[in-house]
């Protein structure tokens, strides 16, 4: 085991590596290609999906934030089309990742077949209602691919998650425990299929390695798409068990493939990737999804950036303070600011409904983050931006944007 001293970092050497390592320590190409966008999951091992079509959906967002405008039909084809790079699974949430990450997976589809690390109304239904389930999973045998409004039937529960008809738990079910997956979507609507008709056959071939294996190995991907994090943060990247994080986290430190260190101001010790170096000052601009990996732990957020970013989508308007989708802007090495924003289709407009600045704001924030609207309208393909006034960057943000 290793002893002694951890080796120390400060807060700042920390966050340089933090933002090297997802992939804000080098210019964005000119023309983002193919080839850009598939070193993004590569580097991240993870793309959280998530419904909320206010801007745009958040799968295709950290693409945009680290290679500039790509075209987001290059995602659609990576993660549903004939020669996918991704699949779909509950990495972080639910999931897109590199398709050489689901042997690394199958500890979980096996838990959840055995009832455990899988939400309790699922479970319970899966207990109860088996037969039903297989009867379900004939049919998706005879098919071409299903989606759960092709099984639509049976009683509702109540309103929310437990609304879903019978067949949509069943389908849920066999999509936790790994007997199908996305084949591709329609809108955003799954369809599933046998994941061995799904998948590449290279892939599914793959042996499958032990639990413990593949959990050492998440951890060490933690490290790497982080660079530098605390227990909690390795943890929270691919949502593993507590006492099972612990364990394969003291195992690659005995092994040296995770470094010990102290960071300045931070009160628990953190892990450095062996690989990570502290790199040139980092001069990134870019507008984060919430549910971006740099910042969707909130607790690794404040550490890095001294900021306090909250989700508020589910707070009653009256009592959100920033807004309903709101984005941080990144400048730099800080976050400077945060946009409530909005993408009115058929308008054209990407609508700036607030505009708060941060404590690290400078002079230049405005036209930083002006010029990252204008580009990011663009890529929507919406014509111009407009600020509606609220925030206490609004009217300089307003300023900024004149000519739009």
């Amino acid at each position: 085991m290793t002893t002694g001293k951890p080796a120390s970092l400060t807060a700042a050497q920390a966050r340089r590596i933090a933002l090297a390592a997802q992939g804000f320590g080098q210019a964005r190409p000119d023309a983002p290609s193919r080839s850009h966008f598939r070193k993004v999951p590569d580097r991240l091992g993870v793309i959280q999906i998530d419904s909320v079509n206010v801007v745009t959906r958040t799968h295709y967002l950290p693409g945009f934030s680290r290679i500039g405008a790509y075209g987001r039909e290059t995602l659609e084809d990576e993660a549903w089309g004939q020669k996918r790079s991704l699949f779909e699974y509950w990495g972080h949430e639910a999931s897109l990742m590199p398709l050489a990450l689901q042997p690394l997976f199958r500890w979980r589809m096996q838990r959840a077949e055995a009832g455990d690390g899988i939400w309790g109304g699922i479970a319970n239904f899966a207990r109860q209602r088996r037969d039903y389930i297989e009867t379900i999973l004939a049919e998706i045998e005879k098919r071409d691919g299903v989606t759960g409004g092709d099984f639509a039937t049976g009683p509702r529960g109540q309103p929310g998650w437990w609304s879903w008809s019978e067949g949509k738990r069943a389908l849920e079910w066999l999509f936790w425990t790994g007997v199908i997956t996305t084949k591709t979507r329609r809108g955003f609507e799954r369809v599933y299929d046998l994941t061995e008709r799904a998948l590449p056959a290279a892939i599914t071939a793959l042996p499958t390695p032990g639990e413990e294996d593949a959990q050492r190995q998440l951890v060490a991907l933690s490290a790497r798409a982080m660079g530098i994090a605390t227990a909690s943060d390795l943890r929270d990247y691919f949502r593993l068990p507590l006492e099972a994080s612990r364990a394969r986290i003291a195992e690659l430190v005995e092994a040296g493939d995770l470094v010990p260190v102290q960071v300045q101001g931070w009160p628990k010790i953190a892990y450095l990737d062996p690989a990570a170096k502290i790199p040139r000052p980092i001069t990134a601009r870019a507008l984060l999804s919430p549910f971006d990996n740099l910042i969707w732990f909130r607790e690794r957020t404040e550490r890095l950036f001294g900021v306090r970013i909250r989700l508020e989508i589910y707070t009653p308007a009256h009592k959100r303070e920033h807004g309903y989708y709101v984005l941080p802007f990144l400048e730099g090495e800080a976050i400077t600011a945060r946009v409530d924003l909005k993408a009115e289709r058929k308008a054209g407009i990407l609508q700036v409904q607030a505009a708060w600045r941060e404590p690290h704001a400078t002079p230049e924030t405005p036209v930083a983050l002006a010029a990252e609207l204008r580009l990011m309208a663009g890529w929507l393909g919406l014509q111009r931006v407009e600020v509606a006034g609220r925030g206490d960057l609004a009217v300089d943000l307003a300023e900024a944007l004149k000519g739009d």
